[in-house]
């Protein structure tokens, strides 16, 4: 990642590479219009004008590389607030390739990763958070994933740390003027006051951090289907993945290690894993299949212990009970097509082999992995950032109230307004800025 930001003129592929419809070549700074006019040459007697898409030819040397549209895009109506051009061409590697050769024999270099975004920030168009949710937006998983980037990307982030900045500046105020006018302001009170409303900042930051749902978000919701040989787990995974994922038998230990599969319920990523079943007598194999299965249960969002519904229990599937009794579980009662011998408050009977019951099953699943529907921060770094300020504005309050002098606790609210502008980037340094920019895909 470029260290210093440079006014030069960037191109990159802004489309995957590979076969396609389209490629799009996208040119960035203050050279993109002369390259523009060195490549390409509209057809007919249409005007080059600013966001007007034409049809045209790209020339080297006197040599046609495609048939194309193009545009051109001038500062700062543009996604980088720079002069932006755009070749959409045929798709495939070998086109993309010599335009982008033909742009580098015209001075133009190579974007570094993230490096459009970076120059929108840069250059005022978006802050810092926004920035980030478009790499989330990218990589989203999910509808909630990406509603959740949009959130971020339209200003959900902005808004509330921007309103959280100007309270801690309406503290310091407040803070000031009492250092200023001791004869107006009393000190004790003002201080009362200031520590009240610290506290008040800092409690609505750290209820904005949600690490589940950011995690679920990013990973999804982590389901294990336990229980032991021969209850229908490998059964219950193909029907909830609607595809012969796993094999199924009567032999039992069919199972050896844990088969994953992933769908998605209310817009969220579901993460299942069908593990070995669990029973005392097994070899060396299927014995380190089962100790994996406990560690799967043990690190799941949930666990679907399952039980043969037409059999009684057996001593295995009590010892299982009692094991999983601690941990997130359902009930699973397999097998109902063929009977039922007992009973259990809370399960949920099914049927893989028919689809009984799984519908229930799925809305359940999705009860249990709901997150709030609007989460003010969803970035891990983010999340750090507002609890480092919370930390700040409550040791303010402490101050404060314990009696320490104004100028001291004034420190503290500064740290805490400076940790808040690193979220939207009003307060940034470069290591930061290729922290943030060396996730992203070269071309955006």
């Amino acid at each position: 990642m470029i260290s210093v930001y440079h006014n030069d003129t960037i191109a990159a592929l802004a489309t995957p590479p590979g076969r396609g419809g389209i490629a799009i070549v996208r040119v960035s700074g203050s050279g993109a219009r002369a390259a523009f006019d060195a490549l390409f040459k509209p057809a007919g007697k249409q005007t080059v004008e600013s966001h007007r898409m034409l049809f045209g030819k790209i020339i080297d040397n006197d040599r046609v590389i495609d048939e194309c549209m193009a545009v051109l895009m001038f500062a700062p109506r543009s996604y980088t607030r720079e002069d932006v051009a755009e070749f959409h061409t045929h798709g495939g590697d070998q086109v993309a390739h010599e335009v982008l050769s033909a742009l580098y024999k015209l001075g133009v270099r190579p974007a570094e990763p993230g490096e459009f975004t970076r120059r929108a920030f840069l250059n005022g168009r978006i802050d810092l958070s926004r920035a980030e949710a478009v790499m989330d937006l990218i990589g989203a998983q999910g509808e909630q994933a990406s509603r959740a980037a949009v959130r971020q990307l339209t200003g959900g982030v902005s808004t509330f740390i921007r309103q959280a900045q100007q309270d801690v500046t309406d503290l310091l105020a407040g803070v000031t003027a009492a250092l200023d006018y001791p004869e107006e302001i009393d000190e004790e009170e003002a201080a009362g006051d200031a520590a009240s409303q610290a506290k008040i900042i800092a409690s609505r930051l750290l209820s904005a951090c949600d690490e589940r749902a950011a995690r679920l978000l990013d990973s999804g919701f982590e389901v294990a289907l336990c229980g032991r040989p021969n209850v229908g787990k490998s059964s219950l995974l193909n029907a909830l993945l609607c595809e012969e994922r796993a094999i199924v038998t009567n032999i039992p230990g069919t199972t050896r290690d844990i088969i994953r599969g992933s769908i998605f319920l209310n817009g969220l990523r579901v993460n299942l894993a069908d593990t070995a079943g669990i029973r005392e007598e097994a070899d060396t194999v299927e014995s380190i299949g089962i100790d994996r299965a406990r560690s799967a249960i043990k690190n799941a969002d949930l666990t679907l212990l399952v039980l043969d519904a037409s059999a009684p229990l057996t001593q295995e599937d009590e010892r299982l009970l009692q094991e999983t009794a601690q941990l997130p579980r359902q009930i699973i009662l397999n097998k109902c097509d063929l009977g039922c011998c007992h009973d259990m408050e809370g399960a949920v009977k099914i049927s893989a082999a028919t689809g009984t019951g799984m519908d229930a099953l799925r809305a359940l699943i999705s009860e249990k992995a709901a997150i709030p529907a609007e989460l003010p921060l969803v970035s891990e770094r983010h999340m750090i950032l507002a609890r480092k300020a919370a930390a700040h504005l409550n040791a303010a309050a402490d101050a404060l109230t314990s009696g320490e002098p104004l100028d001291l606790c004034a420190i503290d609210l500064h740290a805490a307004l400076e940790t808040l502008g690193e979220v939207t980037g009003d307060r940034v340094d470069e290591k930061l800025l290729d922290s943030v920019f060396s996730r992203f895909c070269v071309g955006k």
